[in-house]
């Protein structure tokens, strides 16, 4: 089995510089040659996984397929690639030094002392070297979090050094993304923070063969001289990053940069074929010209921070453009959505998504925003908690269960109808508990769930603790809300809709997930269709 060769992605001067959006559009280009590319992501924060952050903290938690709570770069990956990630695409230091405190209490190590160089780094290398045992990739990306200099960067730059002498280096590049800021005053472009950057990584021993340069300016040939100079880079291995319209953009920035053509000379890779990139060309046509825009709020209670949403951002991105629609979000926090001010907030809106979460907070707000786009026939999609606020809405309001709630917010409630799941309620551990992962639904025929998917059997991912309590579930459907998807295996309730209403659909799982560039979800593609013939609809009143 020939082993795969390996990308490295350094970050410097700042964070939020963009390597997860470099590392994924050069695998795009490489996917588009003929490739077989994955992306992994090495974050050095102590945490085992970003399960437990606040999303304030981290942006979303993104799940895979196997049930991982992963950063939100895997996203990324799967969005670009259209292939799924899992659980050894992401690995924190939590998890390192997990494993190695594991190996230690069971004797493995024989009573040596256990160190941070061996034990640690080579339990870097191992996770690295994973995906090169499933034998599916011809090249691994691994990007490392965090900038070079940071303590907690230090054994994963180790393990980095060692790896490149142990494989060698045609088996191994190295590219450094760092910042080139423009000074107004002094009306140029500064090489400075780049010189330093790559002189702390050259310090921990290793030399990178590429750098990428974020910049807001184009950069002339002088200055790539310079910082080539200065670094010991070649000329034509220093590529430009100006900053772009959209993240869409990027892969054929660095195609023109050619940035695939000098990691594959570096690899000693012969060109399998030119990347087929046009099938990208036309979704970015499409999404920079439509012919249409919808207004569409996200009502959520972490709306502050974009990137807590960043995987429903992007559906709507992908099912715009498929829609040749302009969507303009609405950040609306729904602590700020009451029965007075509902009207003004969402009135002109032409659909309403509510959001996942969790707790108490801004729950109110999410259920008048549900009881609106009921009542006024505004389309709606309701995601995991959201799901759970529109039968909430629908038992208070239409029932009559009045105080009905989820146990979650009040243990007290007399309706629970949303209720934990009975496996959960001996669970005290936070991390890694709740139903996560890929389930199967089937979905009922002739429903609108059933016709945005074209199929009846389908599988979603999940990252939640508390289900719709089937105790209620012959009175709400009576009431005239319908079950039309539920888990084969559990008889779980997956997704809701209102047969009486243009587009009212709730789901227990996340959607969001599984949209790609190449395959935008059905289920946003309808939401969006829908709330374009909403506003049709509006104009001809």
């Amino acid at each position: 089995m020939a082993q795969a060769k390996h990308i490295f992605v350094t970050g410097g001067v700042t964070s939020s510089l963009g390597k997860g959006i470099i590392a994924s559009s050069l695998a795009t280009l490489l996917q588009a040659r003929g490739f077989s590319v994955t992306i992994q992501k090495f974050d050095p924060y102590i945490n085992i996984d970003p399960g437990t952050l606040n999303p304030y903290e981290h942006g979303e938690c993104y799940v895979t397929d196997d049930g991982a709570e992963t950063d939100l770069d895997l996203g990324h990956y799967e969005r670009f690639l259209n292939t799924p990630t899992s659980q050894a695409n992401n690995v924190t230091t939590g998890r390192i030094y997990y494993n190695v405190i594991t190996k230690e209490r069971q004797g493995a190590y024989l009573g040596k002392t256990v160190q941070v160089v061996p034990h640690i780094t080579d339990e870097i290398k191992r996770n690295i070297l994973l995906l090169d045992e499933t034998g599916k990739y011809d090249i691994v990306i691994t990007e490392i979090g965090g900038c070079v200099g940071d303590i907690e960067s230090l054994p994963f730059i180790e393990a980095l050094r060692q790896l490149k002498w142990e494989l060698g280096s045609n088996d191994v590049v190295v590219i450094h993304l760092t910042l080139l800021p423009y000074l107004a005053a002094a009306g140029e472009l500064k090489t400075k923070p780049t010189q330093h950057s790559v002189k702390a990584l050259s310090e921990a021993g290793v030399q990178p063969d590429i750098i990428v340069c974020r910049s807001e300016r184009p950069i002339p040939l002088e200055i790539r001289k310079k910082i080539a100079l200065f670094t010991g880079v070649s000329v034509n291995s220093v590529i430009e990053a100006i900053d772009a319209e959209t993240i869409y953009d990027v892969p054929l920035l660095m195609r023109k940069e050619k940035l695939d053509e000098r990691v594959l000379a570096k690899l000693r890779y012969p060109y399998k074929k030119e990347p087929n990139i046009e099938a990208w060309k036309e979704f970015l046509g499409r999404l920079k010209n439509p012919t249409e825009n919808v207004d569409i709020a996200l009502v959520g209670k972490y709306v502050e921070l974009h990137d807590a949403y960043k995987s429903i951002a992007e559906a709507f991105t992908h099912a715009g453009a498929y829609n040749e629609c302009k969507v303009k979000l609405h950040w609306i926090h729904s602590e700020k959505i009451d029965e007075s001010n509902v009207k003004d907030i969402l009135g002109q809106m032409h659909g309403i998504l509510v959001a996942p979460g969790f707790g108490e907070r801004g729950i109110e707000g999410k259920i008048t925003a549900v009881r609106f786009a009921r009542e006024q026939k505004i389309p709606f999609l309701g995601i995991c908690l959201g799901m759970q606020c529109a039968v909430i809405e629908f038992a208070r309001n239409v029932l009559g269960l009045e105080n009905a709630h989820s146990t979650e917010m009040n243990p007290q409630t007399p309706y629970p109808v949303i209720d934990l799941m009975e496996e959960q309620k001996k669970v005290t551990a936070k991390g890694g508990t709740m139903r996560l992962g890929a389930y199967p639904c089937k979905l009922q025929k002739g429903t609108k769930v059933h016709q945005a998917y074209g199929k009846t059997l389908i599988s979603e991912r999940h990252r939640h603790r508390y289900e719709f309590n089937n105790q209620f579930l012959e009175q709400f459907e009576k009431g005239g809300l319908v079950f039309s998807g539920f888990n084969p295996d559990s008889n779980l309730v997956e997704v809701i809709e209102l047969p009486s209403h243009p587009w009212f659909v709730g789901v227990q799982f996340h959607p969001e997930l599984k949209s790609t560039v190449a395959s935008p979800h059905p289920l946003f593609m309808r939401f969006v269709k829908a709330a374009m013939e909403h506003k049709t609809s509006q104009k001809m009143i």
